[in-house]
């Protein structure tokens, strides 16, 4: 017999509620501890760090021949332009919570990434990166005698601090390297359901590789992150020849494939798509009623929509599916006549 209304309750939803429950209880005692236990030790290290760049040896005082390496820039900065940067980063963030919550508004969100993407990567050539971050924070607690800022930590926990509250709206349009993906992407393929979920597991392999090579001794240390990083080469207008292939490589993907390194390898992603679960306000679809149309779903290009809904933990903020919705067109135009809920066919049970 036909359903007579596609959004009846399922016999199994009590169950789904209660798995989903469980499963932000979950993720949030996984947070606490990766966060909140190490915190004391962590902020114990942590002093406001600043020495002036004319005291450090240069080119000509060393004498030689000697060229500064490439892995030295940019030059440390007053310690007030830090703390700008901090502040524009927190301030982005609010903005583009508002945007995406508030505003819903796909235009503007696109513009606050181009001008992230003009700040935090080329001006500041991605060196106010929550992502690299992961690694100092890990060497601190790893190794005392490595010290770490609290700008340096700051810069760490903003970004998951607001995905408790707003979701991953760092992703959406603030981070540089996320927005350099989002702008390029032309004509997105859906990446299918199985393999997308396979290869989501790699962020989680580089992280703890990442996490791995952080905290070991002096000798065998290494920051995988920043050296492996696609796109600081993009950022500087410098770096070594496969490392500038292997971006244009991910950007060339880009056009088709929507953001495949926050998807597939970004480490900070692993951990923004644990803490979202626990947002306390994230995306939805439709701005006042829940439609069953399903065009949500075919116009992302992240997979972050199952079952008509956008999936916290996945869901990039990015506005797209707005576009793609009929009650948005409605109140976006009020002179639009309201013909009520768009449903999906009805299917024999």
């Amino acid at each position: 017999m036909n359903s007579p209304d596609s959004r009846a309750v399922r016999p199994d939803a009590s169950l789904e509620r209660f798995s989903g429950r469980l499963l932000r209880w979950l993720s949030g005692a996984i947070l606490f501890v990766v966060l909140l236990c190490p915190a004391p030790r962590l902020f114990a290290q942590a002093m406001d760090y600043q020495r002036p760049v004319e005291a450090a040896p240069n080119e000509q005082s060393i004498g030689g021949g000697y060229v500064t390496p490439e892995v030295q820039r940019p030059l440390p900065r007053a310690q007030w332009r830090e703390i700008t940067d901090v502040a524009l980063l927190a301030v982005a963030m609010a903005v583009c919570a508002w945007l995406v919550l508030a505003r819903r508004s796909r235009r503007w969100l696109v513009v606050l990434a181009i001008g992230c993407l003009l700040y935090f990567g080329l001006y500041r050539e991605g060196c106010v990166c929550p992502i690299g971050a992961i690694q100092n924070v890990v060497l601190a607690l790893a190794d005392s005698r490595y010290v770490v800022s609290y700008l340096t930590i700051a810069i760490f926990l903003l970004p998951l601090t607001v995905a408790v509250l707003f979701g991953r709206v760092f992703c959406g349009g603030v981070c540089p390297l996320g927005a350099i993906q989002e702008l390029v992407l032309l004509k997105p393929v859906q990446v299918p359901r199985r393999l997308d979920k396979a290869l989501g597991w790699l962020k989680w392999v580089y992280l703890a590789l990442a996490v791995w090579f952080a905290a070991q001794p002096a000798e065998g240390r290494d920051f995988i992150i920043c050296r492996f990083d696609p796109f600081v080469g993009f950022f500087r207008f410098t770096g070594p020849l496969y490392m500038l292939l292997i971006g244009g490589g991910f950007l060339v993907l880009g056009l088709f494939v929507g953001r495949a390194y926050c998807r597939y390898l970004c480490p900070y992603g692993a951990l923004l798509s644990l803490v979202s679960r626990l947002a306390w306000r994230g995306v939805t679809v439709t701005p006042d009623k829940e439609l069953d149309c399903g065009l949500c779903e075919e116009a992302c290009p992240y997979g972050a929509i199952e079952g008509l809904r956008a999936v916290e933990a996945s869901c990039l903020a990015c506005a797209r599916c707005y576009r793609h919705c009929p009650r948005q067109h409605v109140l976006d135009r009020p002179d639009t006549p309201d013909t009520g809920a768009v449903k999906a066919p009805q299917q024999s049970s």
